[in-house]
């Protein structure tokens, strides 16, 4: 099963993903957020807010959510750990 165990959040909505396996990747969120309730997450303040959920995913206070399957099928850049 997928899992992510570190996040590290990035600029320009993007986020540094370390999964349990060991891939790391960055992905661009901002495809994802802006309409809706995601609205709220364009404010900076409130992206920076992510977290990993008990299920191993990426989550904000708001109830927004991506499973690690699915997280793990998105494209992203992959890199190491950003300083």
């Amino acid at each position: 099963m997928n899992e992510v165990i570190e996040i590290k959040i990035l600029e320009d909505y993007r986020i540094w993903v370390k999964f349990k396996d060991g891939e790391k990747k960055i992905i661009n969120f901002r495809p994802y957020i802006g309409k809706g309730f995601t609205a709220e997450l364009l404010d900076y303040e409130k992206f920076n807010q992510a977290f990993i959920e008990s299920g191993g995913g990426i989550a904000w206070q708001n109830g927004y959510d991506f499973c690690p399957n699915y997280l793990k099928e998105l494209a992203g850049e992959e890199e190491h750990v950003p300083k």
